[in-house]
């Protein structure tokens, strides 16, 4: 038991010290830098800088859906990948962008 006595203020000490995750997945909302242009991803479920409620292809890493009509690029298909948990690539027909997380305002 004295090992056990010794090994408790140490995993104390990890969990105390622990932050939390954040997740590693292309899911959320996403923001345009200097822009008010955003999108939401749920699943395959995105919601387009233009409004649109549309499905697409997904992975936890990758996202693509083909621009709907009135947006840019209709009719071609948009890729994502996710850089890192706070930065996205947007591969647009004629740009490609690095989006970000968009901040709460609290």
């Amino acid at each position: 038991m004295p090992s056990l006595a010794r090994l408790i203020p140490i995993l104390a000490a990890t969990f105390a010290l622990a932050t939390p995750a954040l997740a590693d997945k292309i899911d959320g909302d996403w923001c345009a830098p200097g822009s008010a242009r955003s999108l939401h991803i749920d699943g395959p479920a995105i919601t387009t800088p233009g409004g649109h409620a549309v499905e697409g292809d997904y992975s936890r890493h990758f996202f693509s859906y083909t621009a709907p009509a009135g947006e840019p690029g209709a009719g071609t298909r948009v890729n994502m990948r996710l850089l890192n948990e706070m930065s996205v690539e947007i591969h647009f027909p004629d740009v490609t962008e690095t989006w970000h997380r968009c901040q709460l305002n609290s």
